[in-house]
Order: structure tokens, then C-alpha cells, then sequence
């Protein structure tokens, strides 16, 4: 069925008459992460923590949540995972065409302006929430992207369950003009607060260092949870634990096989 142009809320007449009849409507599923981003002195530090949950289960300690966009630009995401990879994915491509179109490198304003738009478009049912940093011909910029749209530009950012923790260290140790080392030490202690203060958020640190002149991927630059080997052995002896019974079944089948003979086939 066509619709026209503009909103549509049939579906939320559908909910408040499913709702009427006792259908409870479905729950938010709550995702977690910390990502983390500052401006330092020479361009922009991005931080990410790497893991992935399926509502109280870890579904991958070791996930990748800062993506490309362009050589100079990168974005940090939280929410749900198909919708950031996606999302990134696509606005890379257009920031792609959009430079050859313009024959110029790409601005971080505008790649922020496609993903606002994007998802303000869905009205946040895209589950992205997006920390976007980078450097340009006007210098380094960093913005967070809400779900629904909203931006911000701030000199440090934090997104995801985990950010009030990650907020803290930035509130209580961010200064304008450091160092790369010392931009870098803070990201990671800001992503470190999330890791072991927030549920959802968990394992490695990613980080990723943005100047004019190089973008510099830290992959595991951090590993503050890796398992060590246990102290003793847990082997116990054949016969520990008494069996009533045994029952030995034969999985193999056998089967004769008898050849059908039939006449010779005509060949002349």
C-alpha cells in the first residue's frame, strides 16, 4: 500500500490496540558500551571498550567499535551493533563519493550532517549512538550523535552505558592543549572506569589517534582482563565418583548389501 510523504502512526495505533486487548508491548533491550573521545593539542584520541552483549550474555569479548569512515575520520559505536556497523558503513560510502564529487578531503561536519540526518530520519528506532571525531582543513572536531539525531560538539565526549563512569575520569582530568601521551593515558582510564564499573561494557581497550597528518589504530592497546593461568588443578582421579550402572550402545549399524544384477546394456 502507498503512503505519502510525512509521519506515519499507524503503528502506534496498532500498539495502543494490542495494548487494550493485553498484549504487553515488547521491552527496550539494553545495550552496553563505553566510548570515549577527547581533543588533545595536536587533532583527536577515540576510545572504545570491546565488548559485545546479547541482553545478559557476552556474545564476543573482542569486538571492533571504532569504525572508518574516512582516512581522517573515525566513528565510535554504541547501541545496537548491526545499526553501527551499518550506518558507519554507509555514510562511509558517501563521504567517499562526496570527496570525489568535490574533489576535496571531507569535512568532519559533514559526515557528522549525514549521520544526524540519517537517523533522525528512523526517529531512533536505528539504535546508534555515535561518537565522531576527526581532522580537516578547519581543524579537529569532535561531536557525539544521539539515536534520535541530536548532536553535540564538546572538547570530550563520553556515549554508552558505561559513559557516567567514563565522564567522571574526563571531568576530573581533561585540560585543553595535551600531549598525545597524556590524551591517550586519559581515554584509556576513561574507558578502563567503564569497563570495571558498568556491566555491559567489558574486556579490551581500543583507542585510535587522529592528527592532520596520520590516523594511528591502537587495536588492543589495552588488556586489563586477561585470563591468567589457574593457581591449581581441578583433575580428579577414574573411580572418584561411584557409577550404579553402564549401558554401552552401538552406534554402528550393520548392513549387507546385495548387487541387483540386471541385463547387459545394448551398446551396439
Amino acid at each position: 500500500m502507498y503512503r505519502g510523504p510525512g509521519f506515519d502512526f499507524s503503528n502506534s495505533l496498532r500498539n495502543d490496540f494490542l495494548q487494550r486487548k493485553g498484549v504487553g508491548l515488547p521491552k527496550a533491550t539494553s545495550t552496553g558500551t563505553t566510548i570515549v573521545g577527547c581533543v588533545f593539542k595536536d587533532g583527536i584520541v577515540l576510545g572504545a571498550d570491546t565488548r559485545a552483549t546479547e541482553g545478559e550474555i557476552v556474545a564476543d569479548k573482542n569486538c571492533e567499535k571504532i569504525h572508518y569512515i574516512s582516512e581522517s575520520i573515525r566513528c565510535c559505536g554504541a547501541g545496537t551493533a548491526a545499526d553501527t556497523e551499518f550506518v558507519t558503513a554507509a555514510i562511509s560510502s558517501n563521504i567517499e563519493l562526496h570527496a570525489l564529487s568535490t574533489g576535496r578531503k571531507p569535512r568532519v561536519v559533514a559526515a557528522m550532517t549525514m549521520l544526524k540526518q540519517y537517523l533522525f530520519q528512523y526517529q531512533g528506532n536505528v539504535g546508534a549512538a555515535l561518537v565522531l571525531g576527526g581532522v580537516d582543513s578547519t581543524g579537529a572536531h569532535l561531536f557525539t550523535v544521539h539515536p534520535h539525531g541530536s548532536t553535540d560538539k564538546l572538547p570530550y565526549v563520553t556515549m554508552g552505558s558505561g559513559s557516567l563512569a567514563a565522564m567522571a575520569v574526563f571531568e576530573s582530568g581533561w585540560k585543553p592543549n595535551m600531549e598525545r601521551e597524556e590524551a591517550l593515558k586519559l581515554v584509556c582510564d576513561a574507558v578502563a572506569a567503564g569497563v570495571f564499573n558498568d556491566l555491559g561494557s567489558g574486556s579490551n581497550i581500543d583507542a585510535c589517534v587522529i592528527t592532520a597528518t596520520h590516523t594511528e589504530t591502537l587495536r588492543n592497546f589495552v588488556k586489563p582482563n586477561e585470563r591468567v593461568a589457574k593457581e591449581r588443578k581441578y583433575g580428579f582421579r577414574q573411580g572418584t565418583t561411584a557409577t550404579k550402572s553402564e549401558h554401552i550402545r552401538s552406534l554402528v549399524v550393520s548392513e549387507e548389501v546385495t548387487p541387483i544384477r540386471g541385463e547387459a546394456m545394448d551398446v551396439s
